[in-house]
């Protein structure tokens, strides 16, 4: 039977945390999956731990391959998906059980093409205030237009909270381009109009630790996320001469107060942070309110660190 959903699982040295992961999976109400768990090279016995767990369940499917990094196994696990729709999901999380369900559910309305969901970050005690202010933002990301109007302040949607349909994945793929992946991917979505929606509910148990790859690699470093805005906003905004050219932003939303013309109209990009979040689009409900304001304001000078 074809599953409703395949569940994209790419792991690296993660056996201290993948049954806690696939446990939560097997926990579903939706039982109608597939996960399929891409082991990168990994030398601490995370394949025999997924193998371990697909001998007992056949929904598990598990992929073992050299070590080529993260865009390699998404791309090599997309390609293994069966279902119409995949779910994001990393080995250090733990989904609630009715996370495939609620999102399944959300992609049956028309004009999505994603959704994300809510988080909850543990664990608490060692949280610092900037994790603690990115997920007080991503939580106040309730629509497809709320994602479209945050989406120049950092990633509004957490990966592995993603669902996402198969077909537009496929044409889109994961790509390396030096800065985050999943920020790349959502604002390629938004870009070529795709809607990406939230269910807005905490259904993912996001883990911050010391080694995760946005505490420990430099594609993920504040310079590589405003690399990536600028990239965006360059390619989609910019008229010939280099300055902006006054369209709507390929989110639908204002541009960043970073990207600006400079007085003397040099039409220069600056490379500083952000002095203020963007102004948010006509087409929203309502404004920020001032505390709203200032997590923004942090969410886009901090970055993810």
């Amino acid at each position: 039977m074809t599953p409703a959903v395949s569940i994209l699982l790419p792991v690296f040295n993660a056996k201290a945390t993948l049954a806690v992961c696939l446990r939560s999976i097997e926990r579903q109400l939706e039982e109608r999956w597939e996960c399929v768990i891409v082991d990168d090279g990994s030398s601490d016995g995370t394949l025999a731990l997924a193998r371990a767990f697909a001998a007992r369940d056949s929904r598990f499917r598990v992929v073992a391959t050299a070590h080529s990094g993260l865009v390699t196994a998404l791309n090599t696990g997309l390609d293994r998906c069966r279902a119409s729709l995949v779910a994001r999901m990393d080995a250090d999380d733990v989904m609630h059980r009715a996370r495939l369900g609620l999102q399944i559910a959300a992609l049956s309305a028309p004009g999505l093409a994603a959704v994300g969901s809510h988080v909850r970050l543990f664990p608490r005690r060692t949280l610092r205030d900037g994790w603690r202010a990115y997920e007080q933002w991503l939580n106040g990301i309730d629509s497809a237009q709320r994602v479209r109007d945050e989406a120049y302040i950092e990633c509004p949607v957490v990966h592995p909270t993603l669902m996402i349909r198969r077909d537009v994945l496929a044409a889109m793929r994961y790509r390396d381009c030096g800065w985050p992946e999943d920020y790349d991917l959502v604002l390629r979505l938004l870009g070529a109009g795709h809607e990406v929606g939230v269910v807005p509910r905490r259904l993912l148990a996001w883990r911050d630790s010391a080694a995760r790859l946005s505490r420990t690699s430099g594609t993920y470093a504040l310079d590589r996320l405003t690399a990536c805005k600028a990239a965006f906003l360059a390619d989609q905004l910019a008229g010939p001469d280099g300055r902006y050219a006054g369209r709507s932003s390929p989110t639908g939303s204002d541009p960043p107060t970073w990207w600006r013309s400079t007085p003397g109209g040099s039409g220069r990009r600056s490379t500083g942070q952000p002095s203020s979040p963007p102004r948010r689009s006509g087409r929203s409900r309502a404004g920020p309110s001032s505390s709203q304001s200032r997590v923004r304001a942090r969410v886009a000078r901090s970055g993810r660190r």
